[in-house]
């Protein structure tokens, strides 16, 4: 006879915490181990059904990667640290809390200290037949295929720019996939002479000549896909050549865009990042423009793993006043020297803006065409006339294409920051006078 499952405790509909941290990715892990030393409550959240984010994500059964496993074995040993996963943030409740929501209930959290690691989003250009089945992100395909999709014997296409190409034509081959192309769009000289870099980073290099895949093509990105009702096709160009290749699926992305919503909502101040995205301001202690509040990780600047946790140790120690330690600055500095490398040598092409045609969706959610925007005026204009960013994401991924296309301010994040259930929304402002 099959045992009921035990009934899950909700949270209580109030709570402070003394530290309160927002993902529970390599940033955010980081900093509750770097901050738990000296006893206090840390709270821990993430909107997804296990911590790892997306760099450390796993299928369902799947034994964690080795540092996501340390880290939570290192974490179990203070058990006034608890990680709350499926939580999303909802939106803010004064300077010192903020409304979240669960599938199981919905409270409002209070906290002394706020450590923002939002991480970032991929950022996905439109071309004819973007919005195809079939076409996805490629860190969106990664993630897909860890999550247990399928897609051994498929023929898959993989283009735009950066490191992550590569991971993902790695985790597709492995899952059975057949790679045709991984079309790198930044020229021979800018990969070859950030390939040279790497000597600086011997690990990074490892890596690099393990995950080079065969079909690896500089100066090379997609112009559209085709297809009746999915992908079939996608045609590519490679300097003054333009051809076809028949495939099942096609895998875009074209940088990473820092999620700095919550950050804005709460009034921390952003600075131009990496495509010209907003990314948090920080000081050398990691240090919003809100005293109580520090970021760590991708929403702060995108420069992988390594980065993140040497910014989130540095955002722990900083949120219990106690300083980083020489190791933990000197880190940073060598990842953040990497990372503006991948910036430099991975820059955008201007062809990339010309790829939309008049018919070309822009917004998904609210099938906008790129015609329909081009002539408007700015962000606003767009959204009140054509409701380009009116739907369930809230422009986070038009609003990224738009800046880069048009040079448009990116969208002022309103609550609710996530799609919610009416009585969750019915907490909001109802609880926030008991909180200090």
């Amino acid at each position: 006879m099959t045992r009921p499952l035990p009934e899950l405790q909700a949270p209580a509909a109030q709570q402070v915490c003394a530290i309160l941290i927002v993902g529970a990715g390599p940033a955010g892990l980081s900093a509750a181990l770097a901050a738990a030393p000296v006893g206090r409550s840390i709270v821990v959240l993430d909107d997804n059904p296990a911590p790892g984010g997306q760099v450390w994500r796993t299928g369902a059964g799947a034994a964690p990667p080795g540092p996501l496993r340390q880290l939570q074995e290192a974490l179990a040993r203070y058990p006034h640290v608890h990680i709350r996963c499926g939580t999303r943030v909802v939106a803010a409740q004064g300077r010192r809390a903020l409304l979240l929501e669960s599938a199981e209930s919905a409270w409002v959290q209070g906290f002394e200290k706020l450590i923002l690691c939002t991480g970032a989003r991929e950022l996905l250009l439109p071309f004819p037949g973007w919005t195809l089945p079939g076409a996805t992100g490629a860190g969106g395909l990664q993630a897909l295929i860890k999550s247990g999709m399928p897609v051994r014997g498929q023929r898959i296409v993989l283009a735009g720019s950066g490191p992550l190409l590569l991971a993902a034509a790695a985790s597709a081959t492995q899952a059975g996939a057949l790679v045709l192309h991984v079309a790198e769009q930044s020229p021979w000289r800018q990969v070859a002479a950030f390939g040279a870099g790497l000597l600086r980073w011997p690990g990074k290099l490892a890596q690099a000549a393990t995950l080079l895949h065969r079909a690896y093509r500089c100066d090379s990105y997609v112009v559209a896909a085709q297809g009746q009702g999915r992908v079939q096709s996608v045609q590519l160009r490679q300097g003054a050549r333009t051809y076809r290749l028949d495939c099942d699926r096609v895998a875009t992305g074209f940088g990473l865009v820092p999620n700095v919503e919550l950050g804005r909502l709460l009034g921390c101040a952003t600075q131009p990042g990496a495509h010209g995205a907003p990314v948090l301001q920080v000081d050398a202690q990691q240090a919003s423009s809100l005293p109580h509040v520090f970021a760590a990780g991708e929403c702060s600047g995108a420069g992988g793993v390594e980065l993140a946790m040497a910014e989130g140790r540095i955002a722990g120690l900083a949120a219990i006043e106690q300083p980083a330690a020489s190791a933990h600055l000197h880190a940073r500095a060598g990842w953040q020297d990497f990372a503006n490398r991948v910036d430099k040598h991975f820059a955008l092409r201007p062809e990339l803006r010309t790829l939309a045609q008049s018919d070309t969706v822009l917004c998904r959610c609210e099938d906008v065409a790129y015609g329909s925007v081009a002539a408007c005026s700015g962000w606003n204009d767009a959204k009140l006339h054509q409701r380009c960013g009116m739907g369930a994401c809230q422009g986070r991924i038009c609003g990224a294409a738009a800046r880069h296309l048009f040079g448009w301010d990116a969208p002022s994040p309103r609550p609710p920051l996530s799609p919610s259930r009416v009585s969750t929304l019915l907490r909001a402002g109802d609880e926030v006078a008991a909180l200090p």
